[in-house]
């Protein structure tokens, strides 16, 4: 996947795994910044154009789940939070912070440039759909891609994580057609998962929770028990 040099930033206490991450991104054409805790990272991002973090959990201080949420709720950039733990509950946890995706220590260096190249694209996609300022709309609800958020009938705004947006998007974009996990996933992560991978039924909790704030009985995205999930409004 050829794509423009991007900025990544890595944010990692320990100095064997920040150096070598360092080394093995700029090999590939990366523009490369190392911090070690998240406030140094804060102050890099404040004052340089940043594409990726990769963000280890376990910081000094303010920990990487924390650093994600504050980021994602007033940043686009793509996340990957990068552990030495590999429970299904604390990958739950950290997409739930907002994380694009999750890896686990040891990892491999080709996935994890993968990972990142594929997180890229997708950054850089939605950069696209943002100059272009177009909308979604559905029965009074309208989901903007050039801010990515999601309008309410009474006009008032619920931002989005870059997971809820985009399974949202594709959820949109297939309307009153049943979308499997699998398809889901494919058009948002574009990765291989694991049949126990509940990313996409977290997504589609927290999306639900974001209409019935707003609407209690709300129900745009069905469960179709045994395939996956079906959103039916009339969408213009």
């Amino acid at each position: 996947m050829s794509q423009p040099t991007a900025n990544l930033l890595i944010i990692e206490d320990e100095p064997i795994t920040r150096a070598q991450l360092a080394a093995h991104f700029e090999r590939e054409g990366f523009v490369v910044t190392v911090q070690e805790d998240a406030k140094e990272a804060e102050e890099t991002i404040a004052e340089h154009d940043v594409d990726i973090c990769l963000i280890d959990i376990n910081l000094p201080g303010k920990d990487g789940l924390t650093l994600t949420r504050e980021l994602r709720a007033s940043l686009d950039i793509g996340i990957i939070l990068v552990t030495g733990k590999d429970d299904q509950i604390d990958r739950i946890v950290g997409l739930e912070s907002g994380a694009d995706d999750y890896v686990t220590k040891p990892f491999d260096p080709r996935e994890l440039l993968s990972r990142v190249k594929n997180l890229l694209w997708r950054v850089r996609a939605q950069e696209k759909q943002k100059e272009r300022g177009f909308k979604r709309s559905f029965e009074g609800w309208t989901l903007d891609l050039n801010k990515r958020e999601l309008v309410t009938p009474q006009n008032e705004v619920q931002s989005l994580s870059a997971g809820e947006f985009h399974l949202l998007l594709a959820l949109i974009e297939s309307a009153g057609q049943v979308m499997t996990r699998d398809q889901l996933m494919n058009k948002i992560r574009n990765r291989e998962w694991y049949p126990d991978d509940r990313y996409i039924d977290v997504l589609v909790g927290q999306v639900r929770r974001k209409f019935r704030e707003y609407a209690p009985d709300t129900t745009f995205i069905s469960t179709i028990h045994g395939t996956g999930y079906l959103f039916a409004p009339e969408v213009s």
